[in-house]
């Protein structure tokens, strides 16, 4: 039995990539006067105002983002609860699976809304001041222009529609050469874990399932847009 494909409304867990780490500064030699701090330039009004519309119509794409990392959590824990549901009796698996498949889908629609308003509250000091640093004005009303572009709004639009239709075909194309693959790949992980599982304490097997390898949820783009 497996968790219905309802689940796969939970996104994909975000790989934040880790800053780069500055390199420390050299020690000032001991008859250097301590440097001032630089400070930073000041930011225009007129510069100010065209980050805050950048943000204005990027919202979409870093509220898309926000929700995508408040929901990891809960696909990790989709994905261990596999075994659970299958080495479940067989008489308990089909309301095992409903059952947590209602507590997952139901913490999505709770966490959601705070990821969104998260989102909004956070961006213009992260988002917007990565944009008032690297880009001048004159980039950023490049940037607005085309984001202002009807016929870039409107490709932006079909991101989720265009995405769905090349995994559908995706899937459909690969799946002969695949499946095969994949099954050879179950058969081999559930041999080894077979092997070491007595020995670690006999537990649970269950089936591993490739239900969870298919391709990701398309509903929506993770680019900000």
């Amino acid at each position: 039995m497996k968790l219905s494909p309802a689940l796969a409304l939970l996104l994909a867990a975000v790989a934040a990539p880790a800053l780069a780490q500055q390199p420390a500064p050299r020690p000032a030699a001991p008859s250097a006067a301590p440097a001032a701090p630089a400070a930073s330039a000041p930011v225009s009004p007129a510069k100010k105002a065209l980050v805050a519309k950048v943000l204005q119509l990027q919202q979409s794409g870093y509220e898309a983002m926000g929700a995508e990392i408040v929901l990891s959590p809960a696909l990790r824990m989709q994905q261990q609860l596999r075994p659970v549901v299958q080495s479940a009796p067989a008489e308990q698996r089909e309301k095992l699976a409903r059952d947590l498949e209602s507590d997952l889908v139901k913490y999505g629609d709770e966490v959601q809304p705070i990821a969104r308003e998260a989102a909004r509250r956070i961006a213009p000091g992260t988002i917007g001041t990565v944009l008032e640093q690297r880009l001048t004005e004159d980039e950023l009303k490049q940037v607005v222009a085309a984001l202002e572009s009807p016929g870039f709004r409107k490709f932006l639009s079909l991101d989720g529609e265009m995405r769905r239709a090349f995994a559908e075909r995706m899937v459909a194309e690969t799946r002969p050469q695949v499946q095969p693959k994949l099954q050879a790949l179950e058969t081999s992980v559930r041999g080894r874990l077979a092997a070491v599982q007595p020995a670690a304490g006999g537990a649970p097997q269950g089936n591993v399932s490739p239900s969870g390898a298919t391709v990701p949820p398309t509903g929506g783009s993770t680019a900000p847009r």
